[in-house]
């Protein structure tokens, strides 16, 4: 809290949603910190907008009972900032940086503004070491990079909270002495949802090794707007300041955009498409640009932003949206998690725009892109398949389709469906040859001949790590 003299206003112009409207503020600053006095008790609060001799503060806990009488608001002359130090690893905040886990706050090294400057576009080098996240499509077929951001794209229903824990308690850089932390970050989620995740990091030991911010339902809309930003500055201070290998996880970024589009509307704005604001696109920028390595700094930042698509609709603003911003995009499917497939990641119209810079000879394995084309393609030729298949039927099919309708199937029901469990990359590369060896050999026309000929060895043909 600033040590200068608050002051404190009275002429409030109305209360709209979140938002209070108050006249004549006193050198009003975008960002600086209020206290809203009432009968009803005091609220925290931010100035979102200055318009004219017209301030617009967002207020934390909401305006619920607020009225234009009995009100005041007190200039802070401070900005939103919350506690850093080592002591935030195992520990659970709100979207405030205030502790949810009824430990002591007395932890901090130091504190540090929500709201960071954005990278240096110069400063930043080219993301080229792979992060194994311990899921098999996404490790051989949609590599994450360390600095990248890849968003997972979801139907409602669909699994992509177990996706993200599981993403959380298997993430690490193979053969990487730096260290590692992941950030996690839940926006609008109900409290039934809170349990699982704290339970699953709990078992999963996770929860040691990461920091954890959680936005429920019932709390105010203007702290779910917080929580992705005050989890990204924890992960800027633990890869630029302390050196770590961080990896965000944020979810539901739809929840983030529709709290960004009830304050849009409290604000009276003209709305675009579905309602939200026009300045959605720069807003969603500014967080998922917070990724990525800085030259000369150890460290990095890594996003998994995980996006509901609305009726499963890939045109919706959130994802469309974020697809511009982001390097790729990983889809779930609900046709595979109707055949029982976990997680149902349909990777035909997945895409990790970098997965190129970190794989190959000395990071992953010589053969990774040749092996990730081939399974692609066949896997293309299998659903193509299975499409003719309801036209001709079985006995439309030469033996060669047949061949690929099973290595279809196989690929779906092992290599895909691999459980809540944590695969190496070894295994998803055994694993992936074992479906391809269904097919002849001369179908294996993107693999080296070491493969088609079986005669593959991992160990002899993995570059240097």
């Amino acid at each position: 809290m600033s040590l200068l003299r608050r002051e404190g206003f009275k002429k409030i112009e109305s209360v709209s949603g979140p938002l209070i409207f108050i006249r004549g503020l006193s050198r009003p600053a975008c960002g600086e910190l209020v206290t809203v006095e009432s009968p009803s008790g005091t609220r925290g609060g931010r100035i979102l907008q200055i318009d004219g001799d017209i301030s617009v503060i967002q207020v934390f806990e909401g305006t619920m009972g607020l009225t234009r009488e009995g009100v005041t608001v007190w200039l802070e002359r401070d900005s939103l900032k919350i506690p850093a130090g080592e002591g935030l690893t195992g520990r659970v905040f709100d979207g405030k940086g205030v502790p949810r886990d009824g430990l002591p706050a007395d932890f901090a090294e130091e504190f540090i503004p929500v709201s960071s400057a954005p990278i240096n576009p110069v400063r930043r080098t080219s993301p080229d070491v792979f992060v194994e996240t311990g899921v098999s499509a996404l490790d051989l077929m949609n590599t994450l990079v360390r600095g990248q951001k890849l968003p997972v794209f979801s139907g409602a229903g669909l699994p992509a909270a177990e996706l993200a824990v599981q993403i959380v308690s298997g993430a690490r850089i193979p053969g990487s002495n730096e260290p590692f932390l992941v950030v996690f970050a839940a926006m609008g989620i109900t409290r039934r949802e809170a349990q699982f995740f704290m339970d699953s990091f709990r078992e999963s030991g996770a929860l040691r090794n990461g920091v954890f911010y959680l936005n429920l339902a019932e709390d105010s809309t203007v702290e779910r707007l917080l929580t992705p930003r005050s989890a990204l500055a924890a992960a800027e201070y633990f890869a630029f300041k302390k050196g770590y290998n961080v990896l965000v996880v944020m979810t539901d970024m739809l929840a983030y955009c529709d709290a960004l589009r009830e304050v849009a509307a409290a604000r009276e704005e003209v709305p675009g498409r579905r309602g939200y604001p026009g300045y959605m696109y720069s807003d969603l920028a500014e967080i998922y640009e917070r990724a990525g390595c800085i030259a000369g700094a150890p460290g990095s930042v890594t996003q998994i932003p995980v996006i509901t698509m609305p009726d499963d609709d890939m045109t919706h603003p959130v994802a469309d949206l974020s697809g511009y911003i982001t390097e790729g995009q990983i889809v779930l499917e609900r046709r595979l998690q109707e055949r029982g497939v976990y997680p149902p990641i349909d990777v035909l119209p997945c895409l990790s725009r970098l997965m190129n810079k970190g794989i190959g000879k000395g990071k992953t394995f010589p053969e990774h892109r040749s092996l990730a084309d081939q399974l692609y393609a066949s896997y293309a030729r299998a659903r193509e398949v299975e499409r003719m298949r309801l036209i001709v039927g079985d006995d439309g099919l030469t033996d060669v389709e047949r061949k690929y309708l099973e290595f279809g199937r196989i690929f779906e029901t092992t290599f895909l469906n691999q459980g809540m469990g944590r695969r190496s990359l070894q295994q998803s590369e055994e694993s992936s040859l074992n479906c391809l060896r269904i097919l002849p050999s001369e179908e294996l026309f993107r693999l080296p001949e070491n493969y088609r000929a079986g005669k593959f060895d991992p160990e002899a043909s993995r570059g240097a790590p």
